[in-house]
């Protein structure tokens, strides 16, 4: 099976560079310098599974029909990636690996719905460097088939992808995306500080925070009717009951959870999108939320506030203190 991993930075260099290791014929599709560093000293891969150099080919465009193709751009370019795409992908299953909920919709508007599969990446992957990425915790992926029931072709490809990562599947893999918004509420609030996950939630003003962000990201979707499905070690109705609990109960569970992070700083997308100086995908994440609010009618100041700090970041550069922080979200929360 060939295999042309499409936008690959980390999360799309990892497990694409895993695969290769594991013998599958796997090609990254990325940036020049990546593809340079890659094809001159292949891709260099430290962290949860030691130090590794990973022989396998790099090229900026796609030339080939590759049998499998996983997409691991950013939400925002997905639409006119599968554009590109298209000549050489038709009939061909594409996986999606994006973080937020709209990635499917918009692939499966140029490609058709049925060959569309998506997977919810729960595994800390970092690229701040050409030609290297580091894995800072393991994970797991989970895989579905967004229209359709899940069939034959959609285990396969789990068993392909179950050679890099261990991959569940999810028969409401809309669901799983939604349960995986909740956590990626905490990806903001590195992007703004320019924190490491653990150092923020380290800071207890800062763990507030991301409890409220939860909070309100779970209370709006529960509104909205969608319903949550279930993560690998991370049950739907525990993550639901843990932010209905006390504030301080509820952060200090959120800082015991991110000991499961490693030692390894984890910086989230958004962080490592920001030191590199390219547009994050804030509007899919915590914005997904206020859009969501917006529909039904309910206030999301907490998340409407980080999005704001976020593209302030983008735009200045600058990162702002924990009290900066906290003292813009208090006013749009009201204390």
């Amino acid at each position: 099976m060939r295999l042309a991993v499409i936008g690959a930075g980390a999360v799309g260099s990892l497990i694409g560079g895993l695969l290769a290791k594991a013998g599958e014929d796997v090609t990254l599709i990325g940036r020049r310098p990546h593809v340079e560093a890659v094809n001159r000293n292949g891709l260099h891969i430290d962290g949860a599974l030691g130090a590794m150099r990973v022989r396998v080919r790099a090229a900026e465009r796609l030339d080939f029909e590759p049998d499998l193709t996983l997409l691991t751009m950013k939400t925002q370019d997905v639409a006119a990636a599968a554009r590109e795409l298209h000549p050489y992908v038709a009939g061909v299953p594409v996986v999606t690996m994006q973080n937020g909920v709209r990635s499917d919709e918009l692939v499966a508007d140029v490609l058709g719905k049925e060959h569309v599969r998506s997977c919810v990446v729960l595994l800390g992957a970092t690229y701040l460097e050409p030609g290297s990425v580091t894995y800072s915790s393991q994970g797991a992926l989970v895989l579905g088939a967004p229209f359709r029931p899940i069939d034959e072709r959609t285990r396969t490809i789990a068993a392909v992808l179950d050679k890099a990562v261990p991959t569940h599947l999810s028969a409401n893999i809309a669901g799983a995306h939604w349960t995986k918004l909740i956590v990626n509420e905490n990806n903001a609030l590195p992007a703004v500080t320019g924190l490491s996950i653990q150092d923020v939630n380290r800071r207890p003003a800062l763990s507030r925070l991301s409890v409220l962000l939860m909070r309100e990201a779970a209370e709006t979707i529960s509104a909205a009717g969608i319903e949550l499905a279930s993560l690998p070690r991370l049950p739907a109705p525990a993550l639901k009951a843990a932010l209905r609990m006390p504030m301080p109960v509820a952060s200090r569970l959120l800082r015991l959870l991110s000991r499961s992070l490693g030692t390894t700083p984890a910086l989230g997308s958004t962080l490592q999108s920001v030191r590199r100086g390219e547009k994050t995908e804030i509007d899919y994440l915590n914005g997904e939320v206020v859009a969501l609010g917006k529909r039904t009618g309910r206030p999301t100041p907490c998340n409407a506030a980080v999005v704001e700090l976020v593209h302030r970041v983008e735009a200045t550069g600058k990162f702002l203190t924990a009290e900066e922080v906290t003292a813009a979200t208090d006013r749009r929360h009201g204390g």
